[in-house]
């Protein structure tokens, strides 16, 4: 599909000089960077200074500015460490002559030793949820407009959410939320690509669910969210194209913030990643007729 091909062309950064890199943002009508795209770039231009035989295992990342998305994202790596079995990078975006975002990555040589994991949680599998078409036939028509517009755009991930009758109403819940996630067609086999998809998609309903226990979302105009930092770790090998669960949930929200957290697996159970991210629910505050 188009968007999954835009979402390539998006990562595959402009090399300008040594550690420098230049990326762009695609052309639509959001006012601001989406910043799981940010995550990704910067994931990629890390990676590139990196030998090929060492991937990544973490990245911990903080949102300092909105990004604008009329002008391109020059990503600045420095190459803190190269160990013997790891190896450090951080990468600042900047935008304007400012930080808009910056980010620490480290990477591993794979090596055995000790595995367990956690089990995943019982859900429907994809086939058996609505697939696109059945969700404009059913829910979509009790979404309000904003969820509703978002679901049916072309995106370069498919989302299938296990509590979808959340966006059809205002009715709070426990904060926990399911959703399989997929790039839309067939990406490279280049493990790197998959990670930096992933990376992507793990900022796309993160924050949404620690706004479930209030029964809120963050589409509603009335909510100014705003991604403040995020962590993620890599565990396991797996494709961004094949069926992953996103299983989330939210510990806590208090003072604006809200945190939450979440466990990456593969069809088969397998744990391939842990996400875990605290962001801004500000509900917005009309001032009264007599203070305008």
């Amino acid at each position: 599909m188009r968007a999954v091909a835009d979402l390539l062309d998006i990562l595959d950064l402009e090399t300008l000089e040594q550690n420098l890199f230049r990326g762009r943002s695609p052309k639509d009508r959001w006012q601001r960077v989406f910043g799981g795209q940010v995550i990704g770039q910067a994931l990629v231009a890390a990676t590139r200074t990196v030998p090929p035989e060492r991937r990544p295992h973490s990245l911990h990342a903080y949102f300092l500015l909105g990004g604008d998305p009329k002008v391109p994202i020059v990503y600045e790596v420095d190459r803190i460490r190269d160990g013997r079995s790891f190896t450090t990078r951080r990468v600042v975006a900047i935008q304007h002559g400012r930080p808009i975002f910056s980010m620490s990555a480290s990477y591993h040589v794979e090596e055995p030793g000790f595995d367990h994991r956690a089990e995943m949680p019982a859900v429907p599998m994809p086939e058996d949820l609505p697939g696109e078409g059945a969700l404009k036939a059913s829910v979509m028509p009790r979404m309000p407009d904003p969820v509703r517009a978002y679901f049916e755009r072309e995106r370069p991930i498919e989302l299938r959410p296990v509590e979808i009758e959340r966006y059809a109403g205002r009715q709070p819940g426990p904060p926990r939320f399911h959703v399989w996630i997929r790039a839309t067609s067939p990406l490279p086999d280049d493990p790197a690509i998959h990670q930096a998809v992933l990376a992507y998609a793990s900022d796309m309903t993160l924050l949404d669910t620690s706004l479930i226990p209030h029964g809120r979302t963050v589409f509603e105009s009335e909510i100014q969210p705003a991604s403040l930092d995020h962590a993620l770790w890599f565990h396991r090998p797996f494709r961004a194209d094949e069926w992953l669960l996103y299983a989330q949930d939210s510990p806590s929200a208090s003072g604006g913030c809200g945190f939450s957290r979440g466990l990456i697996f593969t069809r088969d159970g397998t744990l391939v990643a842990s996400v875990a991210q605290e962001g801004m629910i500000r509900e917005k505050r009309v001032a009264p007729e007599h203070e305008a």
